[in-house]
């Protein structure tokens, strides 16, 4: 099996510098040793106007049998024979990657040592597969490689060509053109090979997904294929394909927000993180009884959850969405009331999801299993509850059409920067009928005599507002989106500093407001659109 690698040139930009790129020298003819035979490295043609550097691998059939422990192709035993008589030797497969990436590793990384600017250039390549292996055939290739930037032609190969009524075989000859940089040439090549030819010659390891993330940075986040890709590459184990898929939706999360991905999956706390030295998960306690009455403090967690719930209760909302779910106390708490049908959870942090599905008991035996949507193969879902990974600051056409969304405790940890990118995903794009809406009042932090002057209470966070702050950014979102906003307190409310928490509960307008509780003057009061403007 074979195949060549061609640029064209210039004298001031000779297509000899393939040769520093490949770390191979255009005057030799060299071989390497790998697992499964011989490759050799060598060029038919090599002058400042074009030049070809050809990998032809020669694979040792018994040694891959060994090797291979007696399994024949996709790891299913065949018969002694077809063993050792099969396509291998000749058709472009997971072999070849392999030695692509032996022989080529320096190039493979983009690295070069005598021209370090060669790397970043690009070049004019055209790549030729005489025999590839296409499960899906040439349709397949032309989905595959041609979102990557590639003019692609894939001719399918006849059975016989003396007997046309035969058909086609699953091979196809390939030549790729393109302008690329030469290591993501060859990355494409190093995933899409064994992809393409659907099976692999070795157990695939938990460590294969390292290789494809690696391999894939860049291009395999947004590929439209991604899905098959990264399925057929590791082999369709079911474990490891989720892992995958859910590393590549962060990291293309992290690029959109031009963050790093450990910044972004930070949801999950494993100690007290809070600035008054409180779980994070439950960050603040407020004694509700009398004092010295002996009661137990209700946590204000649980208030703002029941604030919540009664502010969905009074929409009658059927269909929510908890938007920033995090671990998923709010989820638990709606999945109680039949009232909600149908839940939705979105966060951005697969670890959290993760804990969600773990504390929610959604894997357990016997109960239903929700999704948990990451865009990957198909699992069970119930009628009633969803996890889905996704950023808040980004439209997305999958939350559209709900009765209503929560961001509880979710815009203080939002950049205020991004601020105008959440309102228009929640409130111009997804457009729920209601919005509930749940945020620290920073006037009342100097009642906790544990948190430091000028502390927040949570170290995640951007900002903490006043109620005049939180109002004013509720009432201009209302108007520029055609909602009626409320404003209610959660928890035992101070007459000089007002409540722990302060709530907004956004309807559309056309349906009319609702009464609720001024968190200043205790009134009764509905901001409408036109109120707001005056």
């Amino acid at each position: 099996m074979f195949l060549t690698l061609t640029t064209t040139g210039t004298a001031e930009r000779p297509a000899t510098d393939l040769g520093f790129l490949l770390h191979k020298h255009p005057d030799k003819a060299q071989r390497f040793s790998t697992s499964y035979g011989t490759a050799h490295v060598l060029y038919p043609e090599a002058t400042a106007e074009r030049c070809t550097a050809a990998l032809l691998l020669e694979v040792d059939p018994v040694a891959l049998v060994r090797r291979g422990r007696g399994k024949g192709r996709g790891g299913a035993p065949d018969s002694a024979l077809a063993q050792y008589v099969n396509d291998r030797p000749y058709a472009a497969s997971s072999l070849l990657a392999v030695a692509l990436s032996a022989v080529f590793s320096s190039a493979l990384r983009g690295q070069c040592k005598a021209r370090p600017e060669l790397p970043e250039r690009a070049l004019p390549l055209r790549i030729e597969v005489p025999a590839l292996p296409a499960r899906g055939g040439a349709a397949l290739v032309e989905r595959l490689f041609a979102p990557l930037g590639w003019a692609v032609a894939a001719e399918p190969v006849a059975l016989d060509e003396e007997f046309p009524r035969w058909g086609d075989s699953r091979y196809v000859r390939l030549v790729l053109e393109g302008e690329l940089r030469l290591a993501d040439a060859l990355r494409h090549l190093y995933v899409l090979l064994p992809v393409l030819d659907d099976a692999k010659h070795y157990w695939v390891a938990p460590d294969e997904v390292d290789k494809l993330l690696r391999s894939g940075e860049g291009w395999l986040e947004r590929h439209p294929e991604q899905r098959l890709i990264t399925n057929r590459y590791l082999a369709r184990r079911w474990s490891l394909t989720r892992s995958a898929l859910e590393r590549l939706e962060l990291a293309r999360l992290a690029e959109a927000d031009d963050t790093e991905a450990e910044e972004i999956d930070n949801a999950v706390d494993n100690g007290v993180d809070s600035a008054i030295g409180e779980p994070a998960a439950e960050p603040l306690e407020e004694d509700d009884g009398e004092e010295g009455s002996g009661q137990r403090p209700v946590p204000l967690a649980v208030r703002r959850r029941e604030a919540i719930l009664d502010a969905l209760r009074g929409t009658g909302a059927a269909r929510v969405l908890d938007l920033g779910c995090g671990q998923g106390q709010l989820l638990g708490a709606l999945l109680k009331e039949t009232r909600f049908t149908e839940i939705v959870g979105v966060d951005v942090s697969m670890r959290a999801l993760n804990e969600a599905a773990r504390r929610l008991r959604l894997d357990r035996p016997g109960l239903d299993r929700p999704g948990l949507d990451t865009g990957s193969v198909e699992r069970p879902s119930s009628a009633r509850l969803k996890l889905t990974q996704g950023a808040l600051t980004y439209t997305d056409s999958r939350l559209a059409g709900y009765d209503a969304a929560v961001l509880s405790e979710v815009i203080e940890h939002v950049d205020p920067p991004r601020l105008p990118a959440l309102e228009h995903a929640v409130f111009g794009a997804a457009r729920p009928k209601a919005v509930v809406v749940t945020t620290p009042n920073v006037e009342y932090n100097v009642r906790w005599e544990t948190l430091p002057a000028g502390r927040m209470r949570h170290g995640d966070h951007r900002f903490e507002w006043t109620r005049e702050e939180f109002r004013a950014w509720a009432e201009q979102v209302a108007q520029r989106h055609g909602y009626a906003v409320e404003f209610r307190p959660v928890g035992p409310e101070d007459p000089e500093v007002g409540p722990p928490t302060q709530l907004a509960l956004f309807r559309m307008a056309a349906e009319g407001g609702g009464d609720g509780t001024d968190s200043r003057s205790g009134d009764s009061t509905a901001i409408t659109t036109k109120e707001a403007a005056a």
